[in-house]
């Protein structure tokens, strides 16, 4: 480059509007924000999101209780089913009208086996633990018939949710730390790859402590598949794309949720399930060679040539031109901005100044959380079929994360996040009045307080990115996403609980909701408010919304236009 060329691209650079993001916006735009390049490699991220719905709740099926009843030795013989005659007399019903699984009644006599299986013979007054021998209601095999664990042992099913999201504690910030030192392609395709490894060995555990040990391992590799992609989503794509990419690719997340439920029905097998979705993923490997790295990303980290590169393909393949000054003018912005580049709010200032802030939003991950998974797993729970159960409790998210586009624009992110939440307090709570066997009106409360904190659960995912400064949002994001692992920890005990107090996770679920969504009436609305860059902005925000209101509105509406991209890229 001549040194008058150089001063020309410093000189324009100098006198330019925003951040080297704000250039790499405006290329997104010269180039296409969604042409042909960005919809190939968006199908590819779909795939592993897919990927990312099957692991995260294939624990569910794979660790489930199964239907099973003593077997009665002086009534039972070889081909004996779950439902017999002497059922009514041998074994005791529990509250819902089902069979108990662990009790029989104690028979008078149990010298005489031949012709004893008589209703007088057996004392209903007295009740009695079986040994280990039962009788199954269907064919299904989860490690419970498979591990023998049975009745007093049902606590172990309840410790592999919770374990696996340990899993996911550890592997988020960890999986964060890879992909902002190597690449967010490198921790998809490698994290992946692992998962995909530890998973088909995981089909051929020997014993539970095997599968509980893989299991951790496999989302301590998988945990961070989400936020990875998520990012790429965004940054592959101009910013009037943004949303609507963000929002297709949590919808493959319930497509990956659907297919683990349709294949665990017509095999059900937990062997078999874990075969069928973690062989075909081990293909994550190759996204290494056919994925390019994120653009922003290799910009952050100097990686200048590669970037140009990728660029220049991305035009080439949408039929777009693109000048060499452009791309150098990029690269001038990118390199002061790194020079420049410095922290200057630590994380301790933050949460002194806004303390209030954070743990009001870290509660609210918590409960989030905990209600999301613990709906997905009560559901199975809940009469008729489980598997059918599960894939409506998935299908009604997809309405779910539509919904807040609407809502938040016309009512504001907190109202919107308060009115979410009081109606899944309102459904959980009316389950609890509904009859055990009225199973149609008690699925339908389900649904819609799975609909209502699916968009809630938006909306969060907006209010924490919008309600603190540029230079702790990221570390304050992951820290209530961790704390929100806590609630996915604590979901998998709950269908134990329901063991002992059937009401017992309703009462639970309504009541987080409920008092998270009072306590988000607290939260700064963020709506139309320009993100806060600096610790002084984010105290101040939805304080002067007028204020700024009125400013822009003095603001020719091509220079507001400029103005909004500048200051919302030079904080993303």
């Amino acid at each position: 480059m001549t040194e008058a060329r150089k001063n020309s691209v410093c000189a324009e650079s100098t006198s330019s509007i925003g951040s080297f993001q704000f250039g790499l916006d405006a290329i997104l735009v010269r180039i296409g924000v969604f042409g042909k390049f960005q919809l190939f490699n968006y199908l590819l991220i779909c795939i592993p999101m897919l990927f990312r719905g099957i692991f995260i709740e294939s624990y569910i099926f794979l660790a489930s209780s199964v239907v099973y009843r003593c077997r009665v030795p002086e009534c039972d013989g070889p081909n004996s089913t779950y439902q017999e005659p002497w059922t009514e007399f041998s074994i005791p019903t529990t509250s819902s009208g089902d069979l108990s699984d662990c009790l029989r009644y104690v028979p008078f006599n149990r010298s005489s086996v031949q012709d004893f299986c008589f209703a007088q013979n057996f004392d209903q007054s007295t009740k009695e633990r079986c040994g280990m021998d039962f009788i199954f209601r269907d064919k299904e095999v989860t490690i419970s018939n498979d591990f023998g664990i049975y009745c007093s042992d049902e606590w172990k099913l309840s410790m592999v949710g919770t374990v696996h999201n340990l899993g996911k504690f550890i592997g988020i910030p960890l999986g964060g730390y890879v992909s902002d030192r190597y690449g967010r392609r490198t921790i998809l395709a490698v994290g992946g790859f692992l998962s995909a490894i530890v998973g088909v060995i995981r089909s051929f555990s020997m014993n539970y402590y095997m599968f509980l040990s893989l299991g951790f391992l496999d989302n301590v590799f998988s945990g961070t598949l989400y936020a990875t992609i998520f990012i790429l989503g965004l940054e592959l794509v101009g910013q009037k794309a943004r949303v609507l990419s963000c929002t297709l690719l949590t919808v493959f997340t319930v497509f990956g949720k659907v297919s683990l439920a349709i294949a665990a029905k017509m095999y059900p097998n937990w062997r078999t399930i874990l075969q069928i979705f973690y062989t075909p993923a081990l293909a994550h490997i190759i996204l290494l060679w056919i994925l390019p790295e994120s653009v922003r990303w290799l910009l952050s980290q100097g990686e200048e040539v590669k970037a140009a590169q990728i660029l220049q393909k991305a035009a080439h393949v949408n039929k777009r031109k693109l000048s060499d000054l452009t791309i150098e003018r990029l690269l001038v912005d990118n390199r002061q901005k790194l020079s420049e580049e410095k922290s200057t709010f630590p994380i301790r200032q933050c949460f002194k100044a806004l303390f209030w802030r954070i743990f009001n939003c870290a509660l609210c991950w918590f409960t989030h959380v905990l209600v999301y998974y613990g709906l997905s797993l009560n559901s199975i729970s809940l009469g008729g079929n489980k598997y059918d159960n599960f894939m409506l409790m998935s299908l009604i998210e997809i309405p779910g994360l539509v919904m807040p586009f609407w809502t938040m624009d016309r009512f504001g992110r907190r109202y919107s996040l308060f009115g979410c939440l009081i109606v899944c307090g309102i459904c959980l709570s009316a389950t609890i009045l509904v009859e055990s066997n009225v199973y149609g009106l008690q699925l339908a409360l389900f649904l819609i307080g799975k609909l209502s904190i699916t968009a809630s659960f938006q909306v969060l995912y907006f209010f924490t990115s919008e309600i603190f400064p540029t230079n702790v949002r990221n570390s304050l994001l992951s820290f209530c996403s961790m704390f929100g692992r806590i609630g996915s920890m604590v979901a998998p005990q709950t269908p134990l609980m329901a063991k002992y107090f059937q009401s017992g996770p309703a009462i639970l679920f309504s009541a987080c909701a409920f008092i998270s969504a009072f306590i988000a009436l607290s939260f700064p609305e963020t709506t139309d408010a320009i993100l806060p860059t600096t610790m002084h902005e984010a105290e101040d925000i939805g304080q002067k919304r007028k204020h700024i209101d009125s400013e822009n509105n003095s603001i020719p509406h091509q220079e507001h236009k400029i103005y909004s991209v500048s200051f919302s890229s030079s904080s993303s």
